[in-house]
């Protein structure tokens, strides 16, 4: 039992510690974050750090189960743990912000943008490790 908690912690560590960036990220009040001028604004600044910050926490849980869980016939499985990880972690976030954080308000748009980061990260996970395999 020792040895499967070992490789948990080794392998999920990453995504665990970005986990919690994420949240600490999500408790910051909005007025402490910086405005973005002009050409930016209409981008929304925050719906890409909302990618990115997902996009990083895909390809870390989607490292994690692929390290945990080598089979190659459960690849699949372990897509649809990471994205119902992301999914809720992206929900609770938000929602965090609305009944919780000070500051802060949850929002649909940032949720979907979380979503697709999560994905966008599963997808960059696939394309480095396929490349990976390709080389050898």
């Amino acid at each position: 039992m020792k040895g499967k908690h070992n490789k948990f912690l080794k392998y999920f560590s990453p995504a665990l510690v970005w986990g919690v960036f994420i949240l600490i990220l999500s408790g910051i009040p909005g007025n402490a974050f910086p405005t973005i001028p002009s050409f930016l604004d209409w981008l929304r600044p925050d719906k890409i750090i909302h990618l990115f910050i997902y996009c990083v926490f895909g390809c870390l849980l989607q490292f994690g189960f692929d390290k945990q869980f080598s089979e190659k016939k459960k690849r699949f499985v372990i897509v649809f743990y990471t994205l119902v990880i992301g999914i809720l972690f992206g929900a609770i976030t938000e929602i965090m912000q609305f009944f919780i954080f000070v500051g802060r308000n949850g929002s649909i748009f940032d949720f979907c943008a979380n979503v697709l980061g999560c994905l966008l990260g599963i997808l960059i996970y696939y394309l480095i490790f396929l490349k990976k395999l390709t080389k050898t």
